[in-house]
C-alpha cells in the first residue's frame, strides 16, 4: 500500500515542533529571512553561488533539527520533472560557434554552457524545495499568519485588503496535505474498483497515465472543499475589514536582529558568488 501514500512525499506546510533555535525566533524574522534566501536562490546565476546556498539551506535544516531523511523526501516527487528540466537545458542551450560541442549526434549537441545551465537547474530546485521544507517545518500556521499581519500591516494604509492575503496565504499551506490526502482516497477508490496503479509497474509515461484520471475528482473535490469553507466562514460572520487586536504581542530581540543579519549576509554572499 505504500504506492497510495501520497502524503509522505509533501514536506512543505507540515509544522515540526522541534524547538530548535531557529523555531523560537520571531516570526517576522524566520518569514523574513527565508524571503531573503528565497530571492537569492532564485537569483544568482552562478554554480558557486548556488552551491554556497545549497549549503546554507542544509545548514539551516541541522540547525532546526529537522529529520534529513523527511526533508529529502520532499524531492522524490519532483525529482523527474527536475531531472527533465536539466536535460533539456543541456541539450537546447545556444551552442556558441567559437568552442566546439562536447558531443553531438545529428542535430543534438551539448555544450559546456548546457551543462552549466543544467547543473543550476539540479542545484537551484533541491535547495528552493528544501528551503521551503524547512521554513515550514519551523513557522507554524498561526505564527506565519501573525508575523504576515505585522510585516503587511504597512500596506493598510493604502486601502489594501491585507488580512484576505494573509488568509490566502493560511488556506493555501492548509489545502496542501488536504489535498494529498484526498488524492489517496480517490487513488484507492479507483484501485479497489479495478484500475490497474502501482508506482513499481511500466516507465514514467505509464505512470503519468495511472495519474491523470485523479486529476479532474481531485478538483472537483478542491472546489467542494473550498465553497464548503467559504460558506462556513460567512455563516460564521467573517469579515476582512476593520482593526483587529491580537492575543500574542510580537517582540523582535537581539537574537532576532543576529539571525535577519546572518540570513542578509548569506543572501548577499550566494548572490554575488
Amino acid at each position: 500500500m505504500s504506492e497510495f501514500e501520497f502524503q509522505r512525499y509533501v514536506t512543505v506546510g507540515q509544522y515540526i515542533p522541534t524547538g530548535s533555535i531557529i523555531h523560537q525566533l520571531d516570526p517576522r524574522t524566520r518569514i523574513l529571512g527565508t524571503a531573503a534566501l528565497l530571492l537569492a536562490v532564485t537569483l544568482t546565476p552562478g554554480l558557486a553561488g548556488l552551491g554556497i546556498g545549497l549549503v546554507v539551506v542544509g545548514a539551516l535544516t541541522g540547525i532546526a533539527r529537522v529529520p534529513l531523511r523527511y526533508a529529502l523526501k520532499g524531492l522524490l516527487a519532483p525529482i523527474p520533472f527536475i531531472a527533465f528540466l536539466a536535460l533539456l537545458q543541456a541539450f537546447l542551450a545556444p551552442h556558441q560557434n567559437a568552442t566546439p560541442p562536447l558531443w553531438a549526434w545529428g542535430p543534438l549537441q551539448i555544450s559546456a554552457l548546457g551543462l552549466a545551465n543544467g547543473a543550476r537547474v539540479l542545484l537551484r530546485f533541491p535547495a528552493l524545495i528544501l528551503l521551503l521544507t524547512t521554513a515550514s517545518a519551523c513557522t507554524s500556521t498561526p505564527e506565519m499568519v501573525r508575523g504576515l499581519e505585522v510585516l503587511l500591516r504597512p500596506l493598510a494604509q493604502l486601502r489594501l485588503p491585507v488580512q484576505d492575503l494573509v488568509l490566502m496565504v493560511q488556506v493555501a499551506l492548509r489545502f496542501l496535505p488536504l489535498l494529498a490526502r484526498e488524492a489517496e482516497r480517490i487513488a484507492k477508490s479507483q484501485a479497489s474498483r479495478g484500475a490497474v496503479w502501482g508506482t513499481g509497474r511500466g516507465g514514467p509515461i505509464r505512470r503519468v497515465r495511472q495519474a491523470l484520471p485523479i486529476l479532474v475528482p481531485l478538483f472537483l473535490v478542491s472546489l467542494h472543499r473550498a465553497e464548503s469553507l467559504a460558506v462556513a466562514m460567512d455563516a460564521r460572520g467573517y469579515r476582512s475589514f476593520g482593526e483587529r487586536s491580537s492575543l500574542v504581542i510580537l517582540h523582535f530581540r537581539l537574537a532576532d536582529a543576529t539571525a535577519l543579519f546572518v540570513c542578509l549576509a548569506a543572501s548577499l554572499a550566494i548572490v554575488l558568488l
